[in-house]
């Protein structure tokens, strides 16, 4: 697999003899963050069916959850890329925790008011947070080590991105949906007062912990247009569109699914702790392809494991019962190693457009917005089961990104894609 080109500042500064020692312990911290963002965004999928019921709202007005939280990475991340490129990664990340901290911090007073549009401004500017920390951590963790086992050593990271959605759904489902009869908003506060206060706490770590000093532009004029004119890193940037919203639509609608009498009919409680085995089979599928990967060919594993994706959300539209939720449950497995794998082919070879690419590739996390809404108008209007056929259509442009939109192919002056022989 081809390597991974840094900023040139990183290039340096790991030439200059960053140790394997360093790397190792910057590895081992940052996972702290991915375990973080991990569980946060999985708290969604809690979040919608809670709010749907307190509000009265329909399938499409509770999908705005989503909207809001995954839009603030469309409005967010190109800014982000450019703040990142002068402060670097540590600073970047240091921006992005306090920023989220903020958001999940006002939870607490849209609660007591009881308006849903603040809950959704919460939700807003905890993802603008998440989405300074994304454009950070990503590209860093791509940095500290071998460029050639890039997309492993993402993975693996990103396994604890997953540990973190797969607790989630229980602590979430213990502190919020347990009183759900009650419907009132107010089960909220302590969950995110807690969060907020442990993203301060880590913070105030990372702060003070001694990390390589990456991912400062050598040049302040990069900017995203010098980043798109890479052909790999524009279908990445639609790859990571697309597995988005389709990860988290599949998210979103799952305690809806499990609710249908003809598949599994259980309580909305009882189905949110189901939502562990979607993720957990994310965090698992990341430890196996963090390890297969340093042997085969990481576009290889990401278009089977789109194929896979397809047969099993088919099976859980053509049938019932524990067969379609079990299919549906077990395309977490085959979701684990797509986003680390797609964002590290596709800021393959940038150099010092970098950061800028990783903004591009982390403005197309807005899939989480825009897919799960276009979902929620399908349900609403053929139902929960048979909107699933969204992302099926989604992993099939996945699985062309791994099977040959992977390359990197740079632009040329009149457009057309020429390999990149560098």
């Amino acid at each position: 697999m081809a390597g991974i080109s840094v900023t040139s500042e990183s290039n340096q500064a790991i030439a200059a003899g960053t140790s394997s020692g360093k790397q190792r312990f910057a590895l081992v911290s940052l996972t702290s963050l991915f375990f973080m963002w991990g569980a946060i965004t999985c708290l969604n999928d809690i979040l919608i069916p809670y709010l749907r019921d307190s509000f009265a709202l329909s399938y499409t007005q509770a999908m705005l959850v989503q909207f809001c939280f995954f839009g603030a990475y469309f409005l967010v991340s190109v800014p982000a890329g450019a703040l990142v490129g002068r402060i670097g990664y540590k600073k970047g990340i240091i921006t992005g925790l306090i920023l989220a901290s903020s958001g999940c911090a006002l939870f607490y007073p849209a609660a007591e008011v009881g308006v849903y549009g603040l809950f959704l401004l919460a939700l807003f500017v905890l993802a603008s947070g998440i989405t300074i920390l994304q454009v950070s951590a990503n590209p860093y963790v791509s940095a500290l080590g071998d460029a050639k086992t890039a997309s492993a050593r993402l993975t693996m990271v990103q396994a604890f991105n997953a540990l973190g959605t797969t607790v989630a759904p229980f602590f979430g489902a213990w502190l919020i949906l347990s009183g759900a009869e009650t419907l009132n908003a107010s089960a909220v506060k302590m969950p995110y007062l807690l969060i907020a206060v442990t993203l301060l706490a880590l913070a105030a770590i990372i702060a003070f912990l001694k990390l390589p000093d990456l991912g400062k532009s050598a040049s302040g004029s990069i900017s995203v247009s010098k980043a798109l004119e890479f052909r790999h890193l524009k279908l990445g940037a639609i790859g990571i569109f697309l597995y988005v919203g389709a990860e988290v639509s599949i998210g979103s609608f799952l305690i809806n699914f499990l609710n249908d009498p003809n598949i599994a009919g259980l309580e909305e409680s009882q189905a949110a702790r189901f939502i562990a085995y979607y993720w957990g089979g994310a965090m698992v599928g990341r430890f196996i392809g963090a390890f297969v990967m340093q042997y085969i060919s990481a576009s290889k594993v990401l278009a089977t494991n789109a194929a896979m994706a397809i047969l099993l959300v088919t099976l859980a539209i053509v049938f019932d019962g524990a067969v379609a939720m079990w299919s549906i449950l077990a395309v977490g497995l085959f979701n684990s190693i797509m986003f680390p794998t797609i964002f590290s082919l596709a800021i393959n070879k940038l150099g010092d457009a970098t950061s800028h690419g990783a903004g591009v590739l982390c403005l197309a996390i807005v899939g989480g917005a825009i897919v799960p809404l276009l979902q929620g108008v399908l349900a609403d209007a053929i139902g929960v089961q048979l909107a699933f056929i969204l992302p099926i259509f989604c992993y099939g442009f996945i699985f062309y990104y791994g099977a040959k939109g992977a390359k990197p192919m740079p632009l040329s002056a009149d457009g057309q894609a020429k390999e990149c022989l560098s």
